[in-house]
């Protein structure tokens, strides 16, 4: 298991709700994540960034 330390960029969402559900549904597709945070919002684009921490299984296996 790795983690890594990524960024997305998300769409502002009508409620806090459903964009909690938006940033974790994005994180997920990247890995599971241990902690996030939104770190700016672009009122003109409408996005908000988030930096989050995420587990992922290795890529390679290890034979013993």
């Amino acid at each position: 298991m790795t983690t890594h330390f990524i960024t997305a960029e998300i769409d502002w969402q009508e409620s806090p709700l459903k964009l909690h559900q938006a940033i974790e549904a994005e994180l997920k597709k990247r890995g599971e994540p241990l902690r996030w945070a939104i770190t700016s919002v672009d009122e003109e684009a409408q996005t908000v960034q988030v930096e989050a921490v995420v587990t992922r299984e290795s890529e390679t296996t290890v034979s013993t």
